[in-house]
């Protein structure tokens, strides 16, 4: 009987561990988990015709010893070998829980004080929106935040994703990921 209570509890144990691992959550007024992604947040290039503004995102259920979040927004279904990130932010202070639209548009100065938007696929810093190519099923943009253990990560606009991804694998504390979809 003592075993079974034991296994009971450790199971509990494991449980509430997974429950808040799981608390963290990303939101978008823009953006319908796993629904088409409206044409406003769609590139304007390469045959696509969006207005290429990037969406407000909210997240929420940081843990507490977080200390800076970072935003990717990747699409693994693009026909290259490895994908491709459409917009790569870090360094955004601990106490900013939301990015208002067109907060990828560096002209606008729309993003937090002290967050770095580096280097996207398209060459270049900020979001570049979703422009599979013509023919392709739709493909899925994951749109992840992550909870960060550290106030900076190392580097600078001119940082690849696989550079900042690569310093997320080992300050994360937790992510939450919103997927949308486009296709044409």
């Amino acid at each position: 009987m003592l075993k079974v209570t034991a296994l009971a509890l450790f199971a509990a144990f494991l449980g509430a561990e997974a429950a808040a691992a799981q608390t963290m959550t990303l939101t978008s007024p823009d953006i319908a988990p796993g629904a088409k992604i409206a044409d406003e947040q769609v590139f304007s290039a390469f045959g696509c015709t969006g207005g290429n503004v990037s969406p407000a995102l909210s997240w929420s259920g940081a843990p507490k010893d977080t200390k800076s979040f970072a935003l990717s927004v990747y699409d693994p279904d693009a026909p290259t070998g490895s994908g491709f990130w459409h917009w790569v932010v870090f360094n955004i202070p601990p106490d900013v829980t939301s990015l208002s639209k067109n907060a990828g548009n560096l002209k606008a100065g729309a993003a937090p004080k002290g967050a770095v938007q580096s280097r996207t696929d398209f060459g270049v810093p900020g979001y570049g929106g979703p422009c599979p190519p013509q023919g392709d099923p739709p493909h899925h943009y994951h749109f992840t935040i992550f909870a960060v253990d550290t106030p900076k990560l190392d580097g600078d606009e001119n940082n690849s994703a696989a550079f900042v991804g690569f310093q997320l694998h080992f300050h994360t504390l937790a992510k939450a990921e919103l997927i949308g979809v486009w296709g044409h």
